[in-house]
């Protein structure tokens, strides 16, 4: 089959007017808890983007860590590819996608820093082992070979048997604060819905968009 024929005509599910919520966070989170009662594989991934000095895009998925009404919650490394963007240029973006549930939610915003205590939090709750990978990995960085990741990781290890050490600072939390939110659910013959809900000094005003 050429790439060209390939189509679903989604029909499980709808957003009628009548039904919208004023506060699309409780929107996501009844989404997400949807998702995860469904089972489905990692359903809080997400797709992050983030812009270069220079104003070139790049994405990759990271793990949704937490959510309220400030925003959305994820750890990295700071001095990765995507931490160093930030530094310069805050405006990110996220993007859910459910394919089991013809859903998808897309967000953006401005990326800040998390609070040490969050990113200390979330740290030492993690498992020894990728609390570990988290401290030795020059994440984005260009390495000779597997090999020398993984004897990085070993010797960490053997330096800490107890399994005791602190946060890297190099390692931590991010905020993105949303501005812009647009739900999508697939509908039947290419008339799929989307809400878009956008950030004012009153609150959030929300519109129908054109699929």
């Amino acid at each position: 089959m050429e790439l060209r024929d390939l189509r679903i005509n989604y029909g499980k599910g709808s957003i009628q007017d009548g039904e919208l919520p004023e506060n699309p966070m409780e929107w996501i989170g009844d989404w997400l808890a949807e998702a995860l009662s469904a089972s489905l594989h990692e359903a809080n991934a997400m797709v992050l983007s983030t812009v270069s000095e220079t104003g070139s895009p790049s994405s990759r998925v990271v793990l949704l860590k937490a959510f309220d009404e400030k925003g959305f919650l994820f750890f990295t490394n700071y001095e990765s590819r995507k931490g160093r963007q930030i530094v310069h240029n805050p405006a990110g973006s996220l993007l859910f996608f459910w394919p089991e549930l013809e859903r998808q939610v897309r967000i953006e915003g401005a990326i800040e820093k998390a609070e040490a205590g969050i990113s200390d939090e979330y740290f030492y709750s993690r498992p020894l082992e990728s609390r570990v990978s988290a401290a030795v990995s020059p994440q984005s960085m260009i390495v000779s070979s597997r090999a020398e990741l993984e004897k990085m990781h070993q010797d960490y290890l053997d330096e800490h048997p107890d399994g005791t050490f602190e946060r890297p600072d190099h390692w931590g939390g991010y905020w993105l604060l949303p501005n812009l939110i647009e739900f999508w659910q697939g509908r039947r013959n290419r008339l799929h819905d989307r809400i878009q809900y956008q950030r004012n000094e009153l609150g959030w005003e929300r519109c129908r968009l054109a699929p």
